[in-house]
């Protein structure tokens, strides 16, 4: 049970938005599941906030401001049930009412920064599983002006041939922390789109944990279409989209910030002369020339070999977790592997959410070796030009088990 000292600031919080929306009244709002809601400002919430929300629900909320106008969402308070991948309970912020691009998707208790549609329309939609945890949210949505730029405006619709994008305060001051913002890049559907930083400078970190902008192919952010997440302060390679969609996403977190970056992008047909340099991509590219190795090698006999001692110098990474999601992409799996523990890390790209630590490894051929969504297993392979783990059919993959434990702690202080 939550004690009495931490209803305060949320009573008092509670008190400014009901004076804020309607001055007349003193009672505070009441907040049911889901509805419509027009104007220049106003509240949402989850269901009967700030009690705790109900399990099994799905609510949403379309908020319209007036047109020729953006809808900025700032969340006031969010206490949802925590999970580094927001599996359970979540909320959801969509772009327009139905069919947008996602802006984000949140749980726990980290407030985002200020969320900016790139229309007058935008969706919010909470789920909940069978078990609940916390007081839910409350959030406050107005209308801006599509380019007004201030700490807490970014982001939006990009529909001309070229142009530029930038973090806020950009070149004057630092990027404020607590900031998300997405720039959707939507180009004529014959065309690709070409994407280069100019400057660029984002708090360091060898995993891109904390502050980063991440790029993906089409307007959903989606980690499979994952084209890079960068930080630091050199700017990434230029990249070319694989559609006419490209989405950019920023992220600075509550602690330390930096300069931020400038980027400029521009329209292009999809057939250029063969000496034009090939898209940056995460993806592991499959040629026509390498297709026909890669369906001999899946048609092979999945066999490991040589023992868990003699894999473990010759693997770029080795590390014991729990397969938390597959997607199968053509002939290949993509999974990310929440992490129990990890013995070798090489340059496997790890994201970390408070204390929890996953991975993205990529199986080659997907049923060779075959990884189940729950179980746990030691995994050693090498790592991709992104990060990501590469799993071919002889990759050493077994169970993990307790006993193992003491043979791989042996093993990490051993020298290869």
């Amino acid at each position: 049970m939550r004690g009495a000292g931490a209803w305060a600031p949320l009573c008092l919080l509670l008190v400014a938005a009901a004076q804020h929306s309607r001055p007349q009244l003193s009672e505070r709002p009441v907040f049911t599941c889901g509805g419509i809601l027009t104007g220049e400002s106003g509240f949402i919430g989850s269901e009967g906030f700030p009690g705790v929300y109900p399990p099994n629900s799905k609510c949403t909320w379309k908020i319209t401001v007036p047109e020729g106008k953006v809808v900025v969402l700032n969340f006031r308070f969010i206490d949802l049930e925590s999970d580094n991948l927001c599996r359970y309970d979540f909320v959801d912020v969509y772009n327009g009412h139905a069919n947008g691009q996602r802006i984000g998707r949140f749980c726990g208790t980290f407030r985002p920064g200020a969320l900016v549609s790139s229309s007058n329309k935008m969706m919010v939609q909470m789920i909940s599983d069978a078990n609940t945890a916390g007081n839910g949210f409350m959030a406050m949505f107005s209308a801006a002006e599509p380019n007004e730029r201030g700490d807490q405006y970014c982001g939006g619709l990009l529909e001309r041939p070229s142009g530029s994008f930038k973090t806020p305060n950009w070149p004057d001051r630092d990027y404020p922390a607590g900031v998300t913002c997405v720039w959707h890049i939507v180009a004529p559907k014959n065309q690709l789109i070409e994407l280069k930083f100019e400057k660029f400078d984002v708090e360091r970190d060898n995993y891109c944990r904390y502050d980063y902008v991440a790029v993906f192919n089409g307007g959903e952010i989606n980690d499979a279409e994952r084209i890079g997440k960068y930080c630091g302060d050199s700017p990434p390679a230029p990249i070319v989209s694989e559609t006419n969609e490209l989405l950019i996403q920023f992220l600075s977190d509550l602690s330390l910030t930096a300069d931020g970056f400038i980027g400029h992008y521009k329209f292009r047909p999809k057939k250029l002369p063969t000496t034009t340099a090939l898209p940056v991509t995460t993806t592991f590219p499959v040629s026509t020339t390498s297709l026909k190795p890669t369906v001999a090698l899946c048609q092979q006999k999945c066999r490991r070999s040589g023992t868990l001692e003699s894999n473990y110098c010759s693997s770029n990474f080795v590390l014991a977790g729990t397969v938390i999601t597959t997607i199968p992409r053509g002939g290949s799996l993509h999974a990310t592997v929440s992490i129990i523990n990890i013995y070798k890390e090489g340059n496997l790209a790890i994201q970390q959410a408070g204390k929890n630590m996953s991975a993205k490894v990529l199986v080659v051929c997907k049923q060779c070796p075959l990884l189940r969504r729950g179980l746990n297993y030691i995994i050693m392979g090498q790592v991709g030009e992104d990060g990501r783990g590469k799993i071919m059919p002889n990759s050493f993959i077994m169970m993990f088990k307790t006993k193992n434990q003491k043979l791989l702690d042996a093993l990490k202080n051993k020298r290869c």
